[in-house]
């Protein structure tokens, strides 16, 4: 099977050699002619075929030519190094130049150990890129690698792995093939086995056709099932494999260099017939091999195979005994025949004038060496740095799939093609829906060693294991990650905050205590009513104003009492809607001077309750103090020693609009910060001190036997407002954003409407609901039966 593969490469010999022979142009009046000599892969037989080649006919002689009439020039041969070398040893001693055709191997580019031998492949300089760039393509970082055992196996290992390194890519399992006779059957089952078992799913094979010879007869009864293989066109597994196991490689990946189509090397095939050609014994054996049939008259009685029709064509052979399309290999042939006519030909250009006959053209073989080096063997044009490989040709890969349909042809499907030396990935293309996967994958192969991290998470490495094995750890609060196998993660910016997946950052919504919000909307309704109420309340003490029940409870402190709780209902509004800089100067200073005139009216009041029955007493001259002046006096100055407390407030560290990130998870506050806390306590503990002197004398005037005593009222006042504000400040202390702000607004209503309800409640209720009490006479009679006067002023 090996050898019939291999028949193209004759083919396109053959090809090359009459294309020559046409052209009037590359060897004009000059034909070429070939020895065919088959070594059979054995390298003795290699060193014989090169004896016979000098020698000539007949019997073989070392260093002796009994043909003087033979014309060679040059040797195109060689698939392997271990098959160029001995012929080489030989070819050496007459300085005849050997081109070798298979693929590029480091070993046979030693000029120092082989002067004269050339190679018309190119060297694979990119391939371990190309490679890697499918891995990456496809998300395989954890694979494996078989490696033929030779320089190139080692040189190609050291590229790729440091290319995958570069790239997160990791080796799970390096096995290498060895090249010898007395590599055992079980040996081979231990390689196949510890290749099965590895957690890879697929499987790189780097190697040729010889080297990996070994490898066949195994796999043939342990095929890699779950196993995807990816290879080079080096490696023909056609060669040792038969129609039914080519089931095993259904699906391999192949990457074959890139070569330009040979126009006219189809028809070419399509005309070879032994009929035509009745003295090529090895068109003739390779015809009754692919079409199993005899070419030769049968003997009388031999029923073994039916004569070829004469209709039979190259054309109805199968791809896997020849391929219609020039493989690798023979266009390697293909170049390596015009590497040697286009070296002829700048010969007999720069030496025409010395050559009379082409009877000297014998001893032009050692003068081939020169014009050899500086022939490019892909152009197959002069190259002026003549042997000198460092200007190479860009290389370029076809990315071929290998369909194996049972019952059916094999084919080489071409599915995609990569340049890598283009940056950035841009030189590859792939079509995956072209691609056949091997039976045991029902969709594209996954081979990794560890999951990836989805977006949210992070990768943790694990202790003394590759790069590709990992765990994957949940991004911290306040980070996130937005791709997948995230080595960290990053941190919002000031103005975002991370989604509950933590796999991106959303921008924080603005908020504050609006109006438009139901807790907003719940405190203005309630500031805004009570506001009205005491307005109305006002307004039937002014209409009631000569009743006594009004004249003996004061009614110009009551009149103050009621316009500062009007404006402590209304100075809650500065503390909702969004805040601005003129809010945040004004609110709290507000808050503070209005609720202090509050606090310093029921002050005055309680005094002048405390006055009032001290001054029934006769000969007191206290009666000069319950007159209006004074208690106007006492509330403008408790005001303004409250305006002076936040006049240096304002002056030192004012109040100032913030941002409040932190407060509300997802959500950017817009609050006021109070600038000097300080300052705002020493403002609310003037309150409280206003507030408890009010609550003390008041609590001590609360039994005097005065009818017109409202202590007790002005008792139950204080008493709510100092528990409402005591209770305050704990929480005030305990709440960030928003409701810290609805915290204060509801003390400053609660305390408010607690005064309102404990003062003005009980006289309302007499006023609008028991007139009759609200007479002078009434008032009289209790105060008779009391044994006291009506003294207190109005």
């Amino acid at each position: 099977m090996e050898m019939i593969k291999h028949y193209q490469h004759f083919l396109a010999f053959q090809f090359a050699v009459d294309e020559i022979n046409k052209d009037p142009h590359l060897l004009p009046n000059i034909t070429l002619g070939y020895q065919l000599l088959n070594n059979f892969h054995e390298s003795i037989l290699a060193v014989e075929s090169s004896l016979i080649w000098l020698s000539g006919k007949g019997r073989t002689i070392p260093n002796y030519s009994c043909d003087r009439q033979q014309k060679s020039v040059a040797v195109i041969g060689g698939l392997a190094a271990s098959l160029s070398i001995p012929f080489a040893k030989v070819l050496e001693l007459y300085k005849i130049p050997q081109v070798s055709y298979g693929p590029f191997d480091p070993i046979l580019s030693d000029k120092i150990k082989l002067p004269y031998v050339y190679q018309s492949a190119n060297r694979d300089t990119t391939l371990h890129v190309a490679m890697v760039q499918l891995m990456l393509h496809f998300g395989w970082t954890w694979v494996g690698l078989i490696l033929s055992d030779d320089i190139r196996g080692e040189n190609f290992f050291r590229d790729v792995k440091e290319e995958m390194a570069k790239n997160g890519v990791c080796v799970a399992i390096k096995e290498i093939v060895p090249q010898n006779l007395l590599y055992k059957f079980d040996k081979e089952a231990k390689l196949l086995s510890r290749i099965l078992v590895s957690s890879s799913k697929v499987i790189f094979i780097y190697g040729d056709t010889n080297s990996l010879r070994e490898l066949f007869p195994t796999m043939n009864y342990f095929p890699l099932y779950g196993k995807l293989l990816v290879t080079t066109s080096s490696w023909d597994f056609a060669v040792h494999s038969s129609t039914e196991t080519n089931e095993n490689f259904r699906g391999t990946i192949i990457f074959s260099r890139f070569k330009p189509e040979v126009p006219g090397f189809t028809d070419f095939l399509k005309s070879v017939n032994p009929i035509k050609n009745p003295e090529d014994i090895f068109l003739k054996t390779f015809w009754e091999t692919a079409f199993i049939c005899k070419l030769s008259e049968k003997r009388p009685g031999d029923m073994t195979f039916l004569a070829c029709p004469k209709y039979y064509s190259l054309s109805d052979v199968g791809p896997e005994i020849l391929d219609m399309v020039m493989s690798e290999l023979s266009f390697n042939v293909y170049s390596a025949v015009y590497v040697v006519a286009r070296a002829l030909h700048e010969i007999l250009q720069t030496q025409s004038k010395e050559i009379s006959e082409f009877g000297a053209i014998p001893e032009i073989s050692w003068k081939l060496h020169h014009f050899l080096k500086c022939i490019n063997p892909v152009s197959n044009i002069s190259d002026e740095t003549c042997g000198d490989r460092s200007r190479m040709a860009i290389e370029t890969y076809d990315i071929l799939n290998f369909n194996y349909i049972p019952g059916r042809m094999d084919t080489l499907v071409k599915v995609g093609k990569v340049t890598p030396e283009l940056p950035n990935g841009q030189g590859f293309r792939i079509n995956e829906e072209d691609i056949e996967w091997p039976e045991d994958f029902a969709q594209t192969p996954s081979s990794v060693c560890s999951v990836s991290c989805v977006p949210g998470f992070r990768k943790t490495a694990r202790e003394n294991e590759p790069i590709c094995c990992f765990d994957c750890t949940p991004c911290p609060d306040g980070k996130i990650s937005n791709q997948t196998d995230a080595e960290g993660c990053l941190k919002c910016s000031e103005d975002q905050f991370p989604s509950r997946e933590r796999d991106r950052c959303l921008s924080k919504k603005v908020i504050f205590l609006a109006f438009e919000e139901p807790l907003g909307m719940t405190l203005t309704c309630t500031a805004v009513c009570f506001c009205f109420l005491t307005a109305l309340v006002l307004g039937v003490f002014v209409k009631h104003r000569d009743t006594p029940i009004v004249k003996a409870n004061n009614r110009g402190l009551s009149y103050t009492l009621l316009i500062s709780l009007t404006l402590c209902f209304l100075c809650s509004l500065l503390f909702i809607g969004r805040p601005t800089t003129a809010t945040c100067l004004l609110r709290q200073t507000t808050f503070a001077i209005v609720f202090t005139g509050s606090i310093a009216s029921i002050l005055a009041k309680t005094i002048t309750v405390v006055l009032a029955f001290k001054a029934t007493k006769p000969g007191n001259n206290l009666r000069r103090y319950l007159g209006s002046t004074a208690s106007f006096s006492l509330i403008f100055t408790c005001i303004l020693v409250q305006m002076c407390l936040c006049g240096i407030w304002l002056g030192t560290y004012p109040p100032f609009l913030e941002m409040d990130i932190h407060s509300e998870p997802g959500y950017i506050v817009i609050q006021c910060n109070e600038g000097s806390i300080l300052a705002f306590y020493c403002a609310l503990g003037y309150m409280g001190f206003l507030a408890l002197g009010s609550f003390t004398a008041a609590f001590l005037a609360r039994n005097l036997p005065d009818i017109f005593n409202e202590a007790k009222y002005l008792t139950f006042s204080m008493l709510v407002f100092c528990s409402v504000w005591i209770s305050f400040l704990p929480t005030y202390q305990s709440t960030k954003g928003k409701a810290m702000v609805a915290v204060e607004v509801f003390s400053i209503l609660t305390s408010s409407v607690g005064i309102l309800t404990c003062i003005f409640a009980p006289k309302c209720y007499v006023i609008l609901l028991r007139a009759d009490r609200n007479t002078l006479e009434i008032l009289k009679s209790k105060a008779n039966s009391g044994g006291l006067r009506c003294s207190q002023p109005t």
